[in-house]
């Protein structure tokens, strides 16, 4: 296991023609000095993010925002533009993909249609086993590889010569087959010394020795494979990665399918197969990419607790990208919401949601989304508003000086508003909209005086409301959210 840290990451694509030619015609109006270069499309800006040993890091933001990019960025299968990514104490700007020790879970699953679960899941077993094996190997064989080759052209060059030479002296065919049938049995004598000394020097070899039992043994295993259990031949290796995938498939709870091929699998049998194919290779890190976007809403519940249970018992290393903060909510220990290319904030869960930084965070984390009126704020206390007004707790008034006589946005959450009698510190609103889900009810409300500013409320399922009916809303005054309207940053209480 591993931390992973992401030190002032840039990600730049390359501009079409004609977008280059909007962005020349702009630079003399604005020039960013954010970006590496005015000529690219910058779809990651400034990113330092530090991932623990063993922690659950979500990615989160809407669609576009760069968090994919990001994570194909940490697996090697994007290039950065500039910065720098470590892993463990290693620095992999430069590694290819399958030397990060990273396993990655993508969006369609990408299992193997012409394999069985089986061989999906061993086949990174069986692949990174034979690069160990084949690692130490690779200068030598290319160096017998040119030998061979050099030796090839050096008879040819010999052969050319001699017929040349036969030419010119006149040898006649007939007198060449005699010799030849004279020599015939010192030729074979002499192949025969040639092979038996080739033999010698195998076996002589310890390296030749295993690399032909290597050899031999993958000819067996493969091409038994398909053949009852009781005549396959399994290797050592094999052994060793069958024993890794029933471990993997007991913990999935996968063992039935394991003779089934892809076609024959459900939506959540498929992501449990190329989760199971992740963990085979018990890597440092795991990279998940919306893995739970292509199933249904009951099976999408399922599938998520058995991640953070199976992410929770191996203690590895993950990062998970998701759009849906329901998502991110229930499963990251943190949370990293970005947009625009850029992180807006790195939290617990509880503490995004109670404590947003800024209004993006606010309005994207919670569902209904938080609800925001344009406020007026007068020393010491006082909040305002076209159609209401009242005084805030002590806790502000330190940090509130500097905002006197100045507007505001003031947010707060559906569920903290409530209905109340009339009285001027409550909203006076119409109901458009009643969503009755059973457990609670949802309401659209728009403000009496101005239509045109929409808030949504929640309210307990026993309340009968009719769409039309006019209500008073009380504002829970301890729950209240207060943004610069300048800069769009959260102010807290001391």
């Amino acid at each position: 296991m591993a931390q992973v840290v992401l030190e002032n990451i840039y990600k730049s694509f390359p501009l079409r023609q004609g977008e280059q030619e909007k962005v020349a015609n702009n630079v003399a109006e604005s020039v960013s000095t954010e970006t590496p270069s005015s000529s690219a499309n910058t779809v990651l800006r400034r990113i330092n993010l530090t991932v623990l040993d063993g922690e659950f890091m979500v990615l989160v933001g809407p669609s576009g925002c760069g968090k994919s990019t990001l994570l194909r960025s940490i697996a090697g299968l994007e290039v950065l533009t500039a910065g720098n990514i470590w892993i463990g104490d290693r620095l992999v700007n430069d590694l290819p993909p399958k030397d990060r020790d990273i396993a990655m879970v993508f969006q369609n699953y990408a299992l193997y249609p012409h394999l069985t679960v089986y061989d999906n899941l061993a086949f990174g077993l069986r692949r990174s086993q034979k690069e160990e094996g084949s690692a130490t190997s690779t200068v030598r064989d290319l160096t017998d590889v040119t030998d061979r080759t050099n030796k090839v052209k050096e008879r040819r060059k010999k052969e050319n010569v001699k017929r040349k030479q036969l030419e010119v002296s006149g040898y006649s065919v007939e007198e060449k087959e005699k010799d030849q049938d004279k020599t015939s049995s010192e030729k074979a004598k002499e192949i025969k010394n040639q092979i038996k000394k080739a033999i010698d020097y195998l076996t002589s070899n310890t390296v030749n020795k295993e690399r032909i039992y290597t050899l031999g043994e993958d000819f067996l295993v493969g091409a038994t494979r398909k053949l009852p259990p009781g005549l396959r031949y399994l290797s050592e290796r094999e052994k060793a990665v069958g024993e890794r995938v029933l471990k993997v498939a007991q913990l999935l709870q996968i063992e039935p399918l394991l003779n089934r091929f892809p076609k024959q699998l459900s939506g959540g049998q498929k992501q449990r197969v190329a989760l199971g194919r992740a963990m085979a290779r018990n890597p440092e890190v795991f990279l998940m990419d919306e893995p739970l976007s292509n199933l249904d809403a009951k099976l999408r519940a399922e599938t998520r607790s058995q991640i953070v249970q199976l992410q929770r018992q191996l203690g590895t290393t993950t990062i998970y990208v998701t759009h849906d903060q329901t998502e991110a909510m229930t499963m990251g220990d943190r949370i990293a919401i970005m947009n625009a290319g850029q992180l807006q904030q790195v939290a617990k869960p509880l503490e995004l949601y109670n404590k947003p930084a800024n209004l993006f965070v606010a309005e994207f984390i919670g569902s209904p989304p938080m609800n925001f009126l344009p406020v007026q704020f007068t020393a010491p206390l006082l909040i305002s508003h076209p159609q209401f007004r009242f005084t805030l707790p002590d806790i502000w008034a330190k940090n509130l000086q500097k905002y006197d006589g100045r507007g505001l946005i003031l947010g707060i959450r559906p569920e903290h508003l409530s209905i109340n009698p009339p009285a001027t510190k409550n909203l006076s609103v119409q109901v458009e909209i009643v969503e009755a889900l059973g457990h609670e009810t949802y309401l659209r409300v728009c403000l009496t005086d101005d239509p045109a500013v929409r808030m949504q409320v929640r309210v307990p399922p026993d309340r009968s409301i009719r769409v039309g009916e006019e209500l008073w809303l009380a504002i829970a005054h301890d729950k209240i959210h207060l943004f610069d309207p300048d800069n769009e940053l959260a102010i807290f209480p001391r």
